[in-house]
């Protein structure tokens, strides 16, 4: 995938392909993320933009973007989340995170509300894999604005075993 910019019909998320994430296993091994929090409302992001615009604006000051743009929602409230965003070094400013671990991965297309179906999906999948979920974590892989000029929205579930 490219960075945000390159090769982008809308100038902002490139096209996202699927094909990479769906049903693989991915390991992170200290894998650097800003890390930084969005407030919701029964899961609905209230700031998501503007949590997104000041973080993007200190990975770019830094020079810190990754080689593949990867953005992880950790859901654990209804009233919040917790987004992680790869980047290739510290950024000041932010608060950094590492995360490692062995990841299973699907990919899901269609709107956000199918979020809970998802899950319930992922869980059985992990499952049917003879594993153990231990979290999980949303992919959203491109902004709503640039889904709707793609025609589909992909999010990747990964879920840590």
């Amino acid at each position: 995938m490219e960075k945000p910019s390159e090769q982008s019909e809308t100038g902002c998320c490139p096209r996202f392909d699927p094909a990479p994430w769906d049903g693989k296993e991915v390991t992170f091994d200290n894998k650097l993320f800003v890390k930084d929090r969005v407030r919701s409302f029964l899961h609905i992001p209230l700031n998501f933009g503007r949590v997104m615009v000041r973080n993007m604006k200190r990975i770019e000051a830094a020079q810190a973007m990754a080689d593949e743009m990867l953005l992880l929602s950790d859901e654990n409230s209804l009233w919040g989340a917790d987004i992680y965003i790869a980047v290739a070094k510290d950024v000041p400013g932010a608060e950094m995170a590492q995360i490692s671990g062995t990841f299973l991965t699907r990919a899901f297309e269609g709107p956000y509300q199918n979020i809970r179906t998802w899950a319930a999906e992922m869980k059985e999948y992990v499952a049917s894999q003879q594993k153990v979920m231990e979290k999980l974590y949303f992919f959203y892989t491109t902004c709503p604005r640039c889904a709707k000029v793609y025609g589909k929205n992909y999010v990747v579930l990964l879920a840590q075993v």
